[in-house]
């Protein structure tokens, strides 16, 4: 690809982007603003911001990365990211609208009426936030440094930067204008690529063999890892806190329902440009999964079907739809942190949000430039696994058992993250010392979820007296029907 061309394509979305986010400055006023848009954001609106900040690099490149070196076996990646919008919708969409808090540690500490539950949810979502951020660097240094030549790190920072600048100046209500375009930029982005790559094979320009596309992928479906990690996408979704927050703008209980209906449209239509790409990859680009750049296959794809002057604008298009997602995904989530930091340690003001968003971007942006690239998907996976069984279980029980008590949910949240998290770690540390427990430690959602159920049902049926005396009115006031 001409660097030019990925050079234009990085700075008309990263100008768009800012501009974008200048325009959303005009109307953000006040806290509610800043934190959730003051709550007026319609479902179609809302959607496409959703889709803006789910569809991360994990979604973008990790999917077509994933099918490309394990076939029909990268395919359960979408269907559980699609898949877990389903139970956002069943069981957590509405109620956590009518809870009227502005974060997820606000409904613990609406719900549970403890400070205490308060701070180790928070420090369990900026973790999570941490975590998840970290990927999206990393797709990033892969994308500059492949349509650009300079170094990775550029990358990381240029994302870190535009996003700080965004949201420090609009807060939500900005950010709501940014992730909107940014999911329809990134739909774009994969369509109009792909309509000329078949273009081009289907008129014989290209020879077509597609002898190894169909392929199942390398032996046979592991059951035990496919189980975990549908779990791990099932229920992690249902704590991200970005995905969350985003309920919080809805006006009503309702519209948060049909805003989780309309993107599961948009998931569904979406999913499935990633995976054609994969399947294509298989036959054009297959020497990426050998020199462990299965990533770089939506970008690749266009130059190498396609080639020539049209070849490199194609790739130009699919490089500005990538930034978009790593731009999109990593607002939402500093967003998200910054109004959990902000409340917790600068007492909720607009100042303080925006010392908090800085906050929340330099960490994760020493981290990810400090560390090396994984695969997307797969380490965006092992955040969902960590979520699943952390968040999740206070976020269901908390909706729809009364029982729950803050001991429990606090005993609940580090059970959780002890046990994924230190499986994860030393999955990471040993590897294949570890023999036939390897893919338990991998893949731990599949017991580490509900482990953390039963150690929150255990401990709150123990400690039953510190139930809060609020409990029936909170939960009158999460399952009410509303007036649309």
């Amino acid at each position: 690809m001409n660097p030019a061309a990925g050079f234009a394509a990085l700075a008309a979305v990263c100008a768009a982007t800012v501009l974008i986010g200048i325009y959303g400055l005009r109307i953000s006023r006040t806290t509610g603003d800043f934190y959730v848009a003051s709550r007026t954001v319609p479902p179609w609106w809302n959607a496409s911001a959703i889709g803006g900040e789910y569809l991360s690099a994990a979604s973008f490149l990790g999917v077509a990365g994933l099918i490309l070196v394990s076939g029909l076996h990268g395919l359960w990646f979408p269907i559980g990211y699609t898949a877990g919008y389903l139970m956002l919708l069943l069981f957590v969409a509405a109620p956590l609208r009518r809870s009227g808090a502005y974060t997820v540690p606000d409904f613990a500490a609406a719900r549970l009426d403890s400070r205490p539950a308060r701070l180790v949810t928070s420090a369990v979502v900026v973790v999570v936030g941490w975590l998840y951020i970290v990927p999206q660097l990393h797709g990033a240094a892969l994308t500059v440094r492949i349509t650009t030549g300079l170094p990775g790190w550029a990358g990381a920072a240029a994302v870190v930067l535009v996003v700080v600048c965004s949201v420090v100046t609009g807060g939500m209500r900005s950010i709501t204008f940014v992730q909107a375009f940014q999911f329809w930029l990134k739909l774009t982005a994969l369509a109009v690529p792909l309509f000329f790559i078949l273009l081009a094979l289907g008129s014989g320009s290209r020879p077509v063999d597609t002898g190894g596309a169909f392929l199942p992928g390398a032996g046979p479906l592991p059951v035990y890892g496919t189980i975990s990690l549908l779990v791990a996408l099932l229920f992690g979704t249902l704590g991200l806190p970005h995905v969350l927050v985003r309920f919080y703008t809805n006006p009503n209980g309702p519209a948060a329902r049909r805003t989780t209906v309309i993107v599961l449209g948009l998931l569904s239509v979406f999913y499935l440009f990633p995976t054609v790409y994969g399947v294509l990859g298989r036959v054009h680009t297959a020497d990426l999964a050998a020199a462990g750049q299965a990533d770089a296959t939506v970008l690749l794809l266009p130059g190498r079907v396609v080639g020539g002057m049209a070849g490199d604008l194609l790739t130009a298009l699919v490089t500005a739809g990538a930034f978009a997602a790593f731009l999109s995904t990593t607002s939402g989530l500093v967003v998200s942190l910054a109004g959990v930091v902000s409340q917790d340690l600068f007492r909720g003001s607009v100042k303080g949000f925006r010392r908090a968003a800085v906050l929340s971007a330099l960490v994760p942006l020493a981290v990810a430039l400090s560390t090396d690239s994984l695969a997307l998907a797969g380490s965006v996976g092992t955040v969902f696994a960590f979520t699943a069984s952390t968040i999740c279980p206070l976020l269901l029980l908390g909706i729809w058992w009364r029982g729950l008590t803050d001991a429990g949910a606090i005993t609940g949240m580090l059970a959780g993250a002890l046990l994924s998290g230190g499986a994860i770690l030393l999955a990471a540390v040993f590897g294949t010392g570890l023999g036939p427990f390897r893919e338990l430690l991998e893949q731990p959602a599949a017991w580490s979820v509900p482990a953390a159920f039963l150690v929150t049902i255990a401990v709150s049926r123990a400690t039953a007296p510190r139930r809060p005396a609020s409990v029936s009115r909170m939960m009158a006031r999460l399952h009410a029907p509303e007036r649309t």
